[in-house]
């Protein structure tokens, strides 16, 4: 009876509780399903962005911008800062937190640090989870920033509706990223810090490799821009703007929205079924067992997977 209360208030637009029910998806199993059962009805509302590229790209710094732009403009913003977990207690290190202090006194911004929790794919764990139940406050825009930890990033294309790829000239970073080939899950391309030298380079770089690609309906826009003077950043939220209106008029909202969703149910399945191998009666010592027989070349991986999945084929 109180998730249910906590949730009337959630859609009420109240803070304190969105704050809760964040912490509850984040460390509760269990009542995360509840939550999310109870306001999935109400989310799809809101456009989620993805910030992501490799580490020292000025990411904290141009969402705390594009956060500001957008209450410049009357919306109402979700900030998840995906952080480093902290070798000694588990939780986020909130280096994004710090540098948005201002941002955290505005009513009409909501500002959450996630830790990875070893989770790969540079978010959290919780992260769909965290954007459902700002998706459900009434933010209009969720925001998340990634990490930055290189080809792992593909993760954001399953959450995010656009994705922006932030490069920065002169650490070579931007040429590593071409290299990785994660250049194909951005929509668009911001390229800040373009005061320092080579940020015409680096555009001109990342547009070959873009002409380099398949060929498409619509091209990846390059913008250049400077977050920490706020350059450039108007016009950077107008191309993801934009980006949503193609994504709407085309039908790829939808399409895309709809592939996201079967990752998710496929994961979810995934760990069903993990859980019920691990709850059959003796399957940690049958899983022991057969790591053991695989290692010693005496049963080979796929054979011992058929072998587990006997386990608790009866029950599907």
């Amino acid at each position: 009876m109180l998730i249910l209360e906590y949730i009337e208030k959630l859609l009420n637009g109240d803070k304190r509780t969105c704050a809760r029910l964040i912490s509850i998806v984040e460390n509760d199993e269990e009542e995360a399903k509840n939550i999310i059962k109870n306001i999935y009805k109400y989310t799809g509302k809101a456009h989620v962005i993805g910030i992501t590229g490799p580490p020292g790209g000025g990411k904290s710094t141009l969402t705390d911008k594009l956060a500001k732009e957008l209450r410049n403009r009357g919306k109402t913003v979700g900030i998840i800062a995906i952080d480093p977990t902290s070798p000694f207690t588990g939780g986020a290190i909130l280096g994004d937190r710090i540098r948005m202090q201002d941002l955290a006194t505005d009513p009409k911004v909501f500002i959450r640090s996630m830790g990875t929790r070893g989770h790969l794919g540079g978010l959290s764990k919780a992260t769909q989870s965290a954007v459902k139940v700002l998706d459900a406050y009434g933010a209009d825009y969720i925001i998340i920033e990634t990490v930055g930890v290189g080809q792992s990033e593909i993760d954001i294309v399953k959450t995010a509706d656009t994705v922006v790829m932030v490069l920065v000239p002169g650490l070579g970073d931007d040429i590593q990223a071409i290299k990785a080939g994660i250049m194909e899950i951005g929509d668009i391309f911001a390229i800040n810090k373009s005061d320092l030298d080579g940020a015409a380079r680096t555009a001109a770089e990342v547009k070959a490799v873009l002409d380099m690609g398949p060929m498409k309906d619509r091209k990846p826009p390059i913008v250049q821009v400077i977050a920490s003077l706020n350059k450039g950043v108007d016009k950077l939220l107008d191309e993801i703007l934009n980006h949503m209106e193609y994504l709407k008029s085309t039908g790829e909202l939808r399409k895309r929205r709809e592939e996201n969703i079967r990752a998710e149910i496929i994961k979810l399945i995934e760990t069903e079924i993990m859980r019920m191998v691990l709850k059959k009666s003796q399957a940690n010592q049958i899983l022991d067992n057969t790591v053991i027989e695989v290692a010693d070349r005496k049963l080979d991986p796929f054979s011992a997977c058929e072998d587990i999945m006997k386990l608790f084929s009866s029950n599907i």
